[in-house]
């Protein structure tokens, strides 16, 4: 699936064009490396996004072409997010989901 389109299918993002903007800002990241729209994504990737000051970083658990609003979560799970420019969250946050 693309990353694009994974972004707005869980509900990370809430609309694919602003997912494929972040993605072409050079602001996504798959395993470690930049990845563009069309970048392919697999269950266990990690996907890390930055937000403004922050950074958020998820691995993928499932992969589906529909998803219900409420089940949307259940698609990635949340494994660290942090302040870019804040020292104290250096190493990230680990959340638990």
């Amino acid at each position: 699936m693309r990353l694009d389109k994974f972004l707005k299918i869980s509900r990370i993002i809430k609309r694919r064009t602003v997912a494929n903007e972040i993605c072409t800002a050079g602001r996504a990241f798959i395993n470690g490396k930049p990845a563009k729209p069309g970048a392919e994504v697999k269950i266990g990737d990690k996907i890390t996004l930055v937000f403004g000051t922050g950074e958020s970083s998820f691995v993928v658990k499932a992969l589906k072409e529909v998803v219900r609003k409420n089940e949307a979560a259940e698609l990635y799970e949340l494994v660290g997010s942090r302040d870019i420019l804040d020292p104290s969250t250096e190493g990230g946050e680990e959340h638990d989901q």
